[in-house]
C-alpha cells in the first residue's frame, strides 16, 4: 500500500489493513543482544487491557465546599428554615403595620423568647417542620409561659384542660404541664405533626391547631360539597381563625426583613439558654431561687409549671435554670442541713371552720385566704385542699392531689357561633365544634412575668374592610 492510498482510506479500512499486515503469532529466533547495551526491560501491559483494575483518580479532584458556619443568631437560624409559602393578603398587610407600630411590644416579646427559642428551634429542626412554628407562641401569648385565658387555655403553647391530657401534659394540684415549656413544647409540636398529617397543608393544620380538627374538616366538607376551594383561604370560619395564620405570616415577614420595617431585633445568641434539672427532693421555690442564686421572679418565670410555692418530687418533675446557675444551685443544695420545704396541704374536713384551720397552723384567717387565692366568692367546703404552713419539727403532708376541676365558661360556644355568623354573611353558621383550643376572647395573666415583661400589648383597631371583633384583635 503507498502512502497516497493510505490517506485516502478510512480510519477503520486502514486499522484493519493495518492488522492484516501483523507478523504471525509465531515466536521467532530472538537476535543475540548487542554487547555494549543492556536488554531492555519488559513492557507493562497498558491499562486498557486490564479491565478489572480501576481507574486512576484524576489528580485534579474537586473538593466539596466547606459546611456553612452555624448562625451566631437564632433569628438568622430561624429565617434559614422558613419553608411555609408566602401570603399577600390585605390581612396580611394589617398585622404587619400593628406589629411594627409597636416596637416596644416587639422588645418584651424579644426579652421573653430568648429564654427558649434555641430549644424550640431545636425540637422543630429535629422534626423538619418550618420554623415559622417557633414564632406561634407570639400568637398564641406573646411568648408569655405564664399566660392564662378565660377558657382556661394555659402557657406558652395555650393549652385546655382537656387537649393538654390527650397529648400527655398532667395537671394536677401542684403542677401543671400545661405551662411547662419543655413538656408543653413538645406536646404543641406532636399536635401539629398530627394536624399536618392529617390535612397535607401548614395553613390548614394551624387553623386546626386555633379552631379544632373537627371544625376545618367540616369546613373542607361543605366546600367540597358546593364544588368550591377547600384551601385555607376559601373556608368559611370565625374571624380569629381568618386572622390567625396572616398574624403568622405578618411577625415571619418582619422577623425576616426588620429593618424594612423599623424594627430592631436585638440578637439571641444561638445557643443553650437553659438546663433541665430533675428535682429529687421536695423543696420550696423560694429556696430553690436562693440555691441557684436567682430573683424570685425569674425563677417562677423560668419554672411557671409548679402551682403552689412547693416542688412536689414524688412525680420526678423537673426544673430549667440558667446554665450558668446549676452549679451553684447544687452546690447550696448538698450544703444545706436543714428542711427543704416549709409549706404543706391540709384537706378540709366536714364541719372545719376556716378560723380553726388557721389558728391550728397559726395563721390568720387573711393569710390562709390569701395564701390560697380564696376571695369572697369562694366557700370552704369538705374536700377543698389549703396550702398551710408545715408545723414546726412535723413531716410535710404532700399527697398526690388532682387539679381544680374547670369548666368551659358559656361564652365560648356562644362566642364561636357569633364570630362564624358574623364572618361571612348568608353563608351556612358554622356550629358550635367543642374544640380543644382556645376561645376567641383571651385573658392576660394571671401570674405577672418579670418587670420587663409585665406590660400587655396594646390591642389592634380591625381593618376597614374587615368584619372582626375588636376582642380578638390581641397579639
Amino acid at each position: 500500500m503507498n502512502r497516497l492510498t493510505a490517506r485516502c482510506l478510512p480510519p477503520l479500512l486502514l486499522l484493519a489493513s493495518g492488522c492484516a499486515q501483523l507478523p504471525a503469532l509465531v515466536p521467532a529466533e530472538p537476535a543475540p543482544p548487542a554487547v555494549s547495551a543492556p536488554a531492555p526491560a519488559e513492557a507493562p501491559a497498558p491499562l486498557a487491557l486490564r479491565p478489572s483494575a480501576p481507574p486512576a483518580a484524576p489528580v485534579t479532584s474537586i473538593t466539596e465546599p466547606a459546611p456553612k458556619p452555624a448562625p451566631s443568631d437564632m433569628w438568622e437560624r430561624i429565617r434559614n428554615g422558613y419553608a411555609m409559602r408566602p401570603m399577600d393578603t390585605e390581612l396580611v398587610r394589617h398585622w404587619e403595620n400593628f406589629y411594627a407600630s409597636k416596637p416596644a411590644f416587639f422588645a418584651r416579646l424579644v426579652d421573653r423568647s430568648r429564654h427558649y427559642l434555641f430549644h424550640i428551634v431545636e425540637e422543630i429542626e429535629r422534626r423538619r417542620m418550618p420554623t415559622e412554628i417557633a414564632l406561634l407562641p407570639v400568637i398564641e401569648s406573646a411568648y408569655n409561659p405564664q399566660a392564662y385565658s378565660k377558657a382556661h387555655a394555659s402557657g406558652l403553647w395555650q393549652f385546655i384542660p382537656s387537649t393538654g391530657k390527650n397529648y400527655g401534659l398532667r395537671q394536677n394540684w401542684w403542677y401543671d404541664g400545661r405551662r411547662d415549656v419543655i413538656a408543653a413544647t413538645s406536646a404543641a409540636l406532636d399536635y401539629l405533626e398530627k394536624l399536618h398529617g392529617m390535612f397535607g397543608d401548614w395553613e390548614l393544620a394551624l387553623a386546626s391547631y386555633n379552631w379544632g380538627e373537627g371544625a376545618v374538616s367540616r369546613a373542607i366538607a361543605r366546600n367540597q360539597a358546593r364544588g368550591l376551594p377547600a384551601d385555607y383561604a376559601s373556608l368559611t370560619m370565625p374571624a380569629e381563625t381568618r386572622n390567625y395564620v396572616p398574624k403568622l405570616i405578618a411577625v415571619k415577614n418582619i422577623i425576616a426583613d426588620p429593618a424594612r420595617f423599623g424594627i430592631r431585633l436585638t440578637p439571641v445568641p444561638n445557643e443553650p439558654y437553659f438546663e433541665i434539672v430533675t428535682v429529687q427532693r421536695h423543696i420550696d421555690i423560694k429556696l430553690a431561687a436562693k440555691f441557684a442564686g436567682m430573683p424570685l421572679e425569674e425563677f417562677r418565670f423560668l419554672n411557671p409549671a409548679h402551682n403552689k410555692p412547693v416542688i412536689k418530687a414524688g412525680s420526678a418533675e423537673t426544673i430549667v435554670l440558667p446554665r450558668n446557675r446549676v452549679a451553684t444551685f447544687f452546690a447550696n443544695l448538698e450544703n444545706h442541713d436543714r428542711p427543704l420545704v416549709s409549706w404543706q396541704a391540709h384537706t378540709v374536713r366536714p364541719g372545719e371552720k376556716p378560723e380553726k384551720i388557721a389558728a391550728s397552723y397559726g395563721m390568720s384567717v387573711a393569710e390562709l385566704k390569701s395564701v390560697n387565692n380564696l376571695g369572697s366568692g369562694n366557700k370552704f367546703r369538705a374536700g377543698l385542699p389549703l396550702l398551710v404552713p408545715v408545723r414546726e419539727g412535723g413531716t410535710p403532708n404532700l399527697p398526690d392531689l388532682p387539679a381544680t376541676p374547670v369548666s368551659l365558661p358559656k361564652a365560648y360556644s356562644t362566642a364561636r357561633n357569633t364570630h362564624a355568623k358574623g364572618t361571612q354573611p348568608g353563608k351556612h353558621a358554622v356550629k358550635s365544634t367543642g374544640a380543644k383550643r382556645t376561645p376567641p376572647k383571651r385573658a392576660q395573666s394571671q401570674v405577672k412575668p418579670p418587670a420587663s415583661t409585665a406590660k400587655k400589648a396594646p390591642k389592634a383597631k380591625p381593618p376597614a374592610k374587615q368584619a372582626v371583633a375588636a376582642s380578638q384583635q390581641k397579639p
